[in-house]
């Protein structure tokens, strides 16, 4: 567990600090919530954190292009 835990905090943490600009809404407009887009400490704890739930439930399958899916959240 102690792994696991370890691995999830270090990725938290670069989320935090250099997370790249995801297009969460899918209106084209790409939503930046780490610190080294400007953001403070508060909206910079959020975003990275939404940007890891649509990643995940935005498979490479439900893109019509690799381009799409790399725009939306890929890795």
């Amino acid at each position: 567990m102690i792994p696991t835990l370890l691995t999830a905090t270090t990725c938290f943490i670069i989320a935090f600090i250099a997370a790249p600009p995801v297009d969460i809404d899918g209106i084209r407009e790409p939503v930046a919530g780490s610190l080294l887009y400007g953001n403070n400490i508060i909206s910079g704890a959020v975003v990275p954190s939404s940007n890891a739930i649509g990643l995940h439930f935005y498979p490479i399958w439900e893109a019509a292009s690799l381009d799409e899916w790399l725009y939306n959240g890929g890795p």
